[in-house]
């Protein structure tokens, strides 16, 4: 048996973090050893992760020298920022992503999977009167600033597959504002989504999807984005219905309504899911579910998830 690469995993003790840590623990096989970056090592989630033979190690995200010493002497990292894990600040992700960027040119990685999304500046302008600019300076923040990072991979000259999620299934199950809602006697999906494709994908596939990644390590410098199946609304619905045996129906909502509900971060999920109706087929082609399976050939279809998680469904 060979010496293990390395691969550092930031936010591991997280719902994407923790399913790259997973897939490489359990699908890796002889090839790669994992290194959770947690901020708080003694939690349970770490504990579990150095159970399963995680090497556990301290860093934070705002301390470079933390992330030069969590990465050192690793041969990969899986590098990620949390937008929705309580700061809420593009400008500190993007320095969040130069931080890491310094650190994997710093301690010599040959391969970094960095998890980022569209600036959709680039197509909708601050100018653009179609979505509310938000924070004085972006249309969609968590994506904005997550795609500013970008340069300082490219400057730095740190191989990096930039790696597009899509939106998590699981999203149904827990996330304010994309829950089933019960109204009138009717259980509804509602989002501004019209009849436009949502790609959306299980968190476990985002972890399968980013160990094809790091397998294939002729992927450094490409954009590679993932998605287990694009579906309409209405399509998404009918398979709720199916799966829980109860009539889901989708209600197609105004953007300018949705930014108005009465949950964190409206605003911001407003102008996301219209990004993404908007813009159909930029967005949806650059996530492809074909390219997705050949990077892990177990990918989920949503039918295939909702099988394994209807119980969770509570409205």
């Amino acid at each position: 048996m060979g010496v293990k690469r390395i691969i550092a995993v930031v936010g591991a003790t997280g719902t994407q973090g923790g399913s790259v840590a997973r897939a490489l623990l359990r699908d890796g096989g002889d090839a790669f050893g994992v290194r959770a970056i947690t901020r708080k090592p003694s939690s349970p989630r770490a504990q579990m992760l150095a159970r399963d033979g995680a090497e556990v190690v301290y860093a934070d995200l705002d301390d470079l020298d933390s992330m030069k010493r969590a990465f050192a002497g690793a041969y990969g990292a899986y590098c990620m920022t949390d937008f929705w894990g309580g700061h809420g600040d593009p400008e500190r992700e993007r320095l969040q992503g130069s931080t890491m960027a310094e650190a994997a040119r710093c301690a010599g990685l040959q391969h970094v999977v960095w998890s980022t999304l569209e600036d959709t500046r680039r197509l909708v302008p601050l100018s653009d009167t179609r979505m509310p600019t938000l924070l004085g300076k972006y249309k969609v923040p968590h994506f904005d600033g997550k795609a500013e990072a970008n340069e300082a991979f490219v400057r730095l000259g740190v191989p990096t597959t930039f790696f597009l999620t899509s939106f998590y299934w699981e999203n149904f199950l827990q996330f304010p504002g994309m829950q089933l809602r019960a109204q009138n006697g009717d259980i509804t999906l509602a989002m501004p989504m019209a009849d436009k494709k949502l790609p959306g994908i299980a968190v476990d596939d985002i972890g399968l999807c980013a160990l094809g990644v790091f397998t294939q390590a002729c992927s450094a410098g490409q954009t590679i984005g993932v998605a287990g199946e694009h579906l309409t609304c209405t399509q998404i619905a009918s398979m709720l219905t199916t799966a829980l045996g109860t009539r889901v129906r989708y209600v197609d909502v105004d953007p300018a309504t949705y930014r108005t509900w009465d949950f964190p971060g409206a605003a911001e999920l407003s102008n996301m899911l219209q990004f993404k109706r908007d813009f159909q087929e930029a967005f949806c082609g650059v996530r492809s579910v074909e390219r997705s399976r050949q990077l892990n050939p177990s990918l989920q279809t949503f039918e295939t998830w909702l099988s394994r998680h209807a119980e969770e469904f509570r409205v």
